[in-house]
Order: structure tokens, then C-alpha cells, then sequence
């Protein structure tokens, strides 16, 4: 089981009254009137304190990812949080999981050389995150029309994993990219890094997953009830394309908070959870996909298996929740160590997900708050998860550096 750090570095301190006077938390909100430079330059450091301390607690990797035109996650340049991260944790054998440099919103050649520095820097413990990017990064923040997006995907994924491997320069004639010599320096460290693509469960995904052999991340804040309608698709598609049911070719993010009981987590972090999806995902529904962002097969699989409708519910309902119906409706998962073990455990293997991403830092919570969350679970919830899957499947999506270090380190645990 691979258990990563999940960070957004978001905007901390919104007004009480954000929801109410602006329209959305993305595209849209005017950054004068909310933040200012200084005090962004602060949150980065606090986001890259908090990633660093999370490595040394233990976990597997650190998940960064990229978004734009918002106060929800501002990281617009998750590469260069991830090369201070790879030297910061030089010392460890920490996955630096890019989820990633959107393909749509990046020149396709500046993410295989900027992951290639990565790769390198950090020893060989890339792992390469292709995500399309949001409609509301892709087609609003940076103009991609929505049905070109998932062609662009396609063809920057293609012209990515051509530049790593090819021994010799090469001229590449796509739709949308026209090189007449690809010779990429530097070149990744791993031949190639493991590569994992971000979806909220469309089908094409899946098939695209499938076809290049590349593990599935489902990426959702709605928890296990809407991930299980998603991810049994996903283990279905898996059985009629011939692939076996290895867990560690899917993953789940889970927003994860756990203090030394369940009155003390939620007195410690309900205020910061509601923040959360109040006013850090406010955002207009039409915004989180326009029209032709989502192919047709996969719109009608998704209209017709109900999870479009289902997420159309959640919608409209959580802004209004309180904590304890986060916790009820099993969005989040909270409690003292013992609850959130039981039912992590729960969610890992309903899910059948070798790779777990938690969001433990949410909105307004502070970076000492965050890091009492990290350290409980550290210490009193990781160790349990770590057997999940035994030593019947292999993590062919993983690096193998951070692999071969696991392994010796379970073999010394064995010794001991």
C-alpha cells in the first residue's frame, strides 16, 4: 500500500462572507480585493513546510498538483514546488508524485524536461502525473476549446513519452505541436518514470489508461459512496480489456482528519472542513464543465450509470452541511485513530486501490494544525495500513528506487 501526502495550497484566510459577494473561488475571483503577494509568499512556504515535515512522518510520497485563476489550490507552477521538494527530501526515499503539468496548459516538451530535472534531482523518484487539466483551467483560465481537450491530452502524452525514450532526435508532426527535432537534455533518471492519470471517471480515460498501461487516479472530494459507482466501473472495464485486477493500477484521494479522539477532531478541525467546501469549492456548476469537455461515450456512460445525477446532488447539498454530515455522508473521513483506521481500511478495499492520496491540510487550517494531523496518523494509523495488499501484487507504478527501499525496510522490520 502507497500512502502519499495530498496538498492544494489554498487561499487561508477568505472572508466570512466570500460565498455570498463573489461569483466563484475560481477563474473569477478578483485577487486584489482578497489576497496580496506578501502574504501568498507565505502560504507557499507554509505549503512547502508542511510537505517536508509530511515526508519525514512517513509518508510514501507528496502529491502536487497545478490550477490556475483561483483561491482554491494556487499552484500554477507545481514544478517548481516539486524541484524544492526533491532537494528538500533528498535525504529520504519519498515519491515526488506530480499530479501533475497539465498537458493542455503546458508546452508538452517543457514537461518532459521539467519532470526529467525532477527525476533527476530527486535520484530517480518521479512520479510523472499526466492530467488533462480542469475545464476550468484548460478551457476558461487558458482557452483550450473544450472539445480539443482531450486530443491535446493525447497527442502532449504521446510526444512526452516518445522525447524520454528515443535514442536518437526525432522530427514529430502532431495536430497541435510540430517539431522538426525532438533531443530533449536532460533525460529522466528512471526509462521512463511511472506514469498515472488523473480522471473524475470517464470512460475514455479509462480506455486511455488501459491502452498505455499507465495507473488510473480517481480524484473526487465526495468520498467512498461516490467513488465505489466509479471505481467498480473502472474494475469492470479492466476485466473485459484483459487486464488483471492489480490494485496498485488504480488510486483514490480521501480527505483525511484525525486527532486523539472523535470529540477532539472535530473540535480541532470542523471549522476548517466547512471552510473547505464552502468556500474553497464554491464554484458555479456550469463552470466545472463546459460543453464538449467531456467526449460523448463518456458523457452517456456517466448520465446513465447515475453518477452524474448523484454528483449533481452532492452538489447542491454539501454548502449547506455542518460537519457531521460530512462525516455521515462519508465525505470525509474523521474520528479518533481507531475510527479513521477502521474505516480507511474499509474504504482501501472496497475501492481495490493500491495508492492513496489523503488531503490533510484543507483551506483555513494552520500549519501546526496540519501537522498535529499528519503526525497522529503517522503514528497511529499508517503502520496498520501498510499490509494491505501483502506481497501478492507488485506496484509497477511506483519508483523502483522507492520501491527497493520499502522492501528492505519491511525485510529489516521482519528481522527485527
Amino acid at each position: 500500500m502507497k500512502v502519499s501526502f495530498f496538498g492544494l495550497m489554498p487561499h487561508r484566510n477568505l472572508p466570512d462572507d466570500f460565498a455570498q459577494r463573489y461569483k466563484s473561488v475560481w477563474v473569477d475571483p478578483p485577487f486584489k480585493e482578497l489576497a496580496n503577494a506578501e502574504e501568498v509568499g507565505k502560504w507557499y512556504n507554509w505549503t512547502l513546510d508542511e510537505y517536508v515535515h509530511a515526508a519525514n512522518a512517513g509518508f510514501d510520497g507528496i502529491c502536487l498538483n497545478e490550477h490556475h485563476q483561483n483561491a482554491y489550490g494556487f499552484m500554477p507552477g507545481p514544478n517548481l514546488m516539486g524541484s524544492t521538494l526533491a532537494r528538500e527530501t533528498s535525504h529520504l526515499d519519498t515519491a515526488i508524485v506530480m499530479l501533475g503539468s497539465t498537458t493542455t496548459t503546458n508546452y508538452p516538451l517543457r514537461i518532459a524536461e521539467e519532470y526529467a530535472m525532477i527525476d533527476a534531482i530527486s535520484g530517480g523518484r518521479l512520479v510523472a502525473g499526466m492530467p488533462p487539466g480542469s475545464s476550468m483551467d484548460a478551457n476558461q483560465a487558458y482557452g483550450v476549446p473544450p472539445i480539443e481537450t482531450r486530443e491535446r491530452h493525447g497527442e502532449a502524452h504521446d510526444l512526452i513519452m516518445r522525447a524520454w525514450k528515443a535514442d536518437e532526435p526525432f522530427a514529430f508532426n502532431g495536430k497541435y505541436t510540430k517539431l522538426p527535432k525532438v533531443n530533449i537534455w536532460p533525460r529522466p533518471i528512471q526509462d521512463p518514470p511511472p506514469v498515472w492519470i488523473p480522471g473524475n471517471g470517464s470512460y475514455s480515460t479509462w480506455e486511455f489508461v488501459a491502452r498505455n498501461q499507465h495507473s488510473y487516479q480517481f480524484v473526487s472530494f465526495f468520498g467512498r459512496k461516490m467513488a465505489e459507482n466509479v471505481l467498480d466501473g473502472y474494475w469492470a472495464f479492466n476485466d473485459e480489456y484483459g487486464l488483471d485486477r492489480n490494485p496498485y493500477r488504480a488510486g483514490f484521494n480521501q480527505i483525511l482528519v484525525v486527532g486523539e479522539s472523535d470529540a477532539a477532531c472535530e473540535r480541532d478541525y470542523a471549522k476548517h472542513l466547512e471552510y473547505f467546501y464552502q468556500k474553497s469549492l464554491h464554484v458555479p456548476d456550469h463552470y466545472w464543465a463546459l460543453p464538449g469537455y467531456q467526449d460523448y461515450p463518456s458523457l452517456e456512460r456517466t448520465v446513465r450509470s447515475g453518477v452524474m445525477a448523484k454528483m449533481a446532488e452532492k452538489v447542491a447539498q454539501f454548502k449547506s452541511y455542518k460537519y457531521k454530515d460530512y462525516v455521515e455522508n462519508e465525505m470525509i473521513i474523521a474520528g479518533g485513530p481507531e475510527t479513521v483506521r477502521d474505516k480507511l481500511l474499509d474504504l482501501v478495499k472496497r475501492l481495490r486501490v493500491g495508492n492513496l492520496m489523503l488531503v490533510m491540510q484543507l483551506g483555513s487550517m494552520p500549519p501546526e494544525l496540519t501537522k498535529q494531523n499528519i503526525d497522529i496518523f503517522t503514528r497511529e494509523v499508517l503502520p496498520h495500513l501498510r499490509g494491505v495488499w501483502g506481497d501478492e501484487w507488485e506496484n509497477l507504478w511506483w519508483p523502483e528506487r522507492c520501491r527497493a527501499a520499502s522492501k528492505a525496510k519491511a525485510g529489516a522490520r521482519v528481522a527485527a
